[in-house]
């Protein structure tokens, strides 16, 4: 292991420039923000310096706040919040974080280069991580976080360092506040350090605990403090929980997998195919032979209770995944399926164990090609589902987000302020130019609720942007029909398959 250090740097360059070139061609082509999500999680982050009012009340709930933070860096530039690289430059961060923890993980727990490079191989060279690690989504920071505290869990069994236990602990900690799954790996990393500790075990665990917990615990204080309910983020109109029984109410079917577990596996194992391609599936059920000749138990284990969360989520009605081939037909949350690649990586990078120290790098070489095969076969995007799911379910938002946003270029004058739902139509100002502070929102707590409350007293604006029929709709409506300010319609959006947009300006201007 003397040529660790070169090893890594040398891994850390080529994760690098992989993931540079990957973010370059995808902001290139304008993919960007295509998943809704993307767009949201980047307005989020601007939102909190640029606001009506600013603040650390800008975070919100329901999605947790590190991947907003990481992105407040860089979102204060308005050209690089504008083609959404403000968000995309941390994610592709966290990809070579990710991948640089993955391969000092497996070289620890292999003592074996040639595994850790196939394991990083079948990881990094996935062309839907790939597309993920290039937008403001919320997975590679996870990634990084995940990763890490696997690195310092095996770390820690070789050492014994408290070093370890702390970095584990901050992994956690990381994990915990970007991703809802780093909360579900706290209990059973507690029980590994209990175990893998020799001596203090229960100082070992205790300490690593407390440092992973401050996350979770500082959630429930941020929603207690803004809501007055620390369960918002569960309970909450915005939440998981609520949007799905809201769904129900309207006489729609439950989600699959909604109290069938063997639902739930069908439509999560078909993702999880999509997502990693059938060459690392392969190689991953071959590589079971090296896991159990070599004994590297934990890191599989540790791997797998990713999977184990989506499955439970799926099974509690939390979350939905919807593929083109079963029941729905539509693709909806197929990237969850990328939560069972760190275990086929590792898996399949342990291949490599079962051959002799010669063979090693050249078994690696045609383990990562394995992995490549149903890429090379359809080298497209259309074939990469993780970027055809967010293509298909943004094209109507795409289009009338650019139709409403020329409207407003040609039309809007800065000051004149805008009354809209914070949501999917923040992504129109981001294209118009059009600062978020120049904007009344939901996130503005108290002036929307005046607002929206009484028109006749505060609301202010010129112009209301709104899907019709929602909140802001109604209020612009109601003022005009009843006490004031008067509102007329002066553009409507129709897109087939997509909301009707409604934009307004006061009768005075």
């Amino acid at each position: 292991m003397k040529k660790a250090p070169l090893e890594l740097g040398l891994v850390v360059i080529g994760l690098l420039a992989l993931s540079a070139g990957a973010t370059a061609l995808v902001n290139h082509f304008g993919w960007t923000l295509y998943y809704g999500d993307a767009e949201a999680h980047l307005n989020i982050a601007r939102r909190i310096f640029d606001s009506r009012t600013p603040g650390y009340d800008q975070i919100g709930t329901v999605w947790l706040p590190l991947p907003h933070l990481l992105s407040l860096a860089l979102v204060w530039k308005d050209a690089w919040w504008r083609n959404g690289l403000a968000g995309a430059v941390p994610s592709s961060a966290c990809f070579v974080l990710a991948g640089a923890f993955l391969f000092s993980a497996m070289r620890r727990a292999t003592q074996s280069s040639s595994a850790a490079l196939a394991s990083l191989g079948l990881l990094a060279l996935n062309p839907n991580l790939l597309y993920l690690q290039s937008t403001p989504m919320t997975e590679p920071v996870s990634l990084a976080c995940i990763l890490a505290l696997l690195y310092f869990t095996i770390r820690f069994r070789e050492t014994q360092s408290f070093t370890a236990v702390v970095g584990a602990g901050a992994a956690s900690l990381a994990a915990s506040l970007t991703r809802y799954e780093g909360w579900f790996l706290i209990p059973f990393v507690a029980v590994y350090f209990l175990c893998a500790a020799r001596r203090r075990r229960i100082v070992v665990a205790l300490v690593f605990t407390l440092i992973a917990a401050l996350g979770p615990l500082f959630w429930l204080a941020h929603n207690w403090w803004l809501y007055s309910n620390p369960l918002e983020f569960i309970n909450g109109p915005y939440s998981a929980r609520s949007i799905y029984q809201r769904t129900l109410d309207q006489h729609i079917r439950p989600y699959p997998g909604d109290r069938d577990w063997r639902q739930a596996w069908l439509f999560f194992r078909t993702a999880a195919r999509m997502c990693a391609g059938w060459g690392v599936v392969a190689a991953a059920l071959a590589g079971i032979a090296g896991v159990i000749w070599k004994r590297v138990f934990w890191p599989v284990c540790f791997a797998a209770l990713l999977p184990v969360f989506y499955l439970w989520s799926m099974h509690s009605g939390g979350t939905p995944i919807y593929v083109p081939q079963l029941w729905f037909n539509s693709y909806y949350n197929t990237r969850y399926g990328l939560a069972a690649l760190p275990l086929l990586a590792i898996a399949g990078g342990c291949l490599v164990l079962v051959a002799g120290q010669r063979w090693r790098p050249f078994v690696a070489a045609a383990i990562v090609l394995a992995g490549l095969t149903p890429w090379l076969a359809r080298p497209h995007p259309e074939a990469w589902v993780c970027w055809k799911e967010s293509q298909v379910n943004s094209e109507a938002r795409r289009a009338w987000t650019r139709q409403a946003a020329d409207f407003l270029v040609s039309q809007y004058r800065p000051g004149q302020g805008i009354i809209t739902s914070f949501g999917d139509l923040a992504g129109i100002f981001r294209e118009a130019g059009i600062p978020l502070r120049e904007t009344l929102h939901q996130g503005n707590v108290l002036p929307w609720i005046f607002a929206t409350t009484r028109p006749d007293l505060f609301l202010h604006q010129r112009w209301a942007v709104a899907i019709s029929g929602d909140e802001v709709a109604s209020t612009v409506q109601r003022a005009t029909l009843k006490t004031g300010p008067r509102y007329h319609l002066v553009r409507t959006i129709v897109i087939p398959g997509a909301p009707v947009i409604e934009i307004y300006k006061r009768d005075d201007t």
